[in-house]
């Protein structure tokens, strides 16, 4: 029997696939399936077909895997910010950690090499410091609303639909984030619903709120507030940031990040300052970092102070080393590295990460730091220096060939890769791997209840 599109099927799920769909098999073709696990018996509708593979929409449990779990969360099937919370978190660790090593093995060409326990999420919620919000000039339905004839005329304010630009959901609660954060965002949704100025339409392109950003200093409770808006409305903003001051003595900074580009990004051509400071400062050990609006962090700080310590027993310094930090950002890496290597060297394409680095050195009398900004890619010919270990944290898109090349020809004794993905880890590693060994890997859960995990490799030259 052939598979058809709107075919409605039950299927035994067998595995978890890279990008967190549950993996199913009938008439010998694969088929994917969202919100399911091993151990599910699921009804499912087949809504695409390939030549070689299926993909499902989930529809209903027919029998439930031992490790499934009742999503705390009400919004949990429709959002696209944690869709693993029906997994069991125990579980969670144990399937990235499979993917981490099944990728390596299968495309990093890698011999054997020891992989640790994941380590776990400190907080399973409530760990995020930064949250995005969307605002939409309507709201988006759920199927059940649809169904009755429901019009959408309320505006939203949260996270979207997965796999869309246009369809936000209103969240009046994100677990994800300290309760702080959702009474701001409360109070937010209140003020802007009254303030009769219209909110941005993600088709139409019209309106004046866009985006809610909130950043959090796990260690100094600090808030800030960032109000992404489609042009400067001074008195208005200036109105809101009174509100939310009166009402939350731990906000610390509110800025308006100005953006009247139609791109779907948080970032503002124009960023001005509404209230109180320009940055909030966190803690990783003993180091404090200033964190502006747009400058990047690790979103969950308790779990990353276990990530750089391991970063830090990987590189193994003696005092005497030069490193070499390449995608740096705003220097967390190579400030943790510091005080025990001879010279550190970063890199990054950012003016404002770099600048925001060389400030992170001051605030913690850091004076063997040096930064580079510029492309990786053309930057390295710049360094003319032995390096004995390079430190490298690429975005998820991982490093270019090029910069793989030129890594390789500078042979560094040692690599420490700092990886959000372990698919293009395990491309890069490949790359490297007539030269390189993967000795040791590290996952670190920093973002659970989705199938994303950060892992740290030490590759030594053979």
């Amino acid at each position: 029997m052939d598979i058809k599109k709107g075919d409605i099927l039950e299927l035994q799920v067998e595995k978890l696939a890279y990008g967190g769909r549950g993996l199913a098999y009938k008439n010998k073709m694969a088929i994917f399936v969202e919100q399911s696990m091993p151990g599910d018996i699921v009804e499912a509708r087949i809504f695409r077909v390939k030549k070689n593979f299926a993909e499902a929409t989930f529809l209903r449990v027919i029998e439930p895997s031992p490790y499934r779990i009742t999503p705390p969360c009400p919004y949990s099937g429709y959002c696209g910010g944690c869709k693993w919370q029906f997994i069991r978190y125990d579980k969670q660790l144990e399937y990235k950690r499979l993917f981490v090593e099944e990728l390596l093995y299968h495309i990093g060409r890698t011999e054997e090499f020891r992989i640790h326990p994941p380590v776990p999420s400190f907080k399973e919620f409530g760990h995020r410091n930064k949250m995005e919000f969307s605002f939409s000039d309507k709201r988006w339905l759920y199927p059940e609303e649809m169904s009755k004839g429901v019009e959408s005329n309320d505006i939203a304010l949260g996270l979207h639909v997965p796999g869309t630009f246009n369809k936000v959901i209103d969240i009046e609660r994100c677990l994800l984030q300290p309760e702080t954060g959702n009474d701001i965002l409360q109070a937010v949704r209140e003020f802007i619903k009254g303030s009769k100025v219209p909110v941005y339409g993600l088709k139409s392109h019209e309106g004046f709120w866009r985006y809610l950003m909130l950043r959090h200093s796990y260690y100094f409770d600090e808030w800030m507030v960032n109000i992404v808006t489609n042009g400067q409305k001074d008195f208005i903003v200036q109105e809101m940031a009174s509100t939310l001051n009166k009402k939350f003595e731990r906000i610390f900074s509110i800025v308006n990040n100005i953006n009247s580009r139609k791109g779907g990004t948080a970032f503002g051509e124009m960023e001005k300052v509404i209230s109180g400071k320009r940055a909030i400062q966190d803690k990783i050990g003993p180091f404090i970092f200033e964190i502006s609006a747009n400058s990047f962090f690790q979103t969950n700080t308790p779990t990353a102070e276990k990530l750089y310590q391991v970063v830090k027993d990987f590189s193994h310094l003696s005092g005497k080393e030069v490193v070499l930090n390449l995608y740096c950002g705003t220097g967390t890496d190579s400030i943790i590295l510091a005080p025990d290597a001879s010279r550190v060297i970063g890199i990054d394409i950012s003016e404002s990460a770099i600048a925001n680095a060389k400030r992170n050195c001051e605030l913690n009398n850091i004076d063997n730091c040096e930064f580079l900004c510029g492309d990786v890619k053309t930057a390295l010919s710049q360094i003319n220096t032995r390096i004995d270990i390079l430190v490298t944290d690429p975005p998820r898109a991982g490093m270019h060939k090029k910069v793989v090349d030129k890594i390789v020809s500078m042979l560094p004794e040692k690599i420490i890769y700092i990886s959000c993905n372990p698919a293009t880890l395990a491309r890069d590693v490949s790359l490297m791997s007539d030269t390189y060994r993967v000795k040791e890997v590290l996952p670190v859960d920093l973002f659970p209840h989705t199938y994303h995990i950060e892992s740290i490799v030490k590759l030594e030259k053979i």
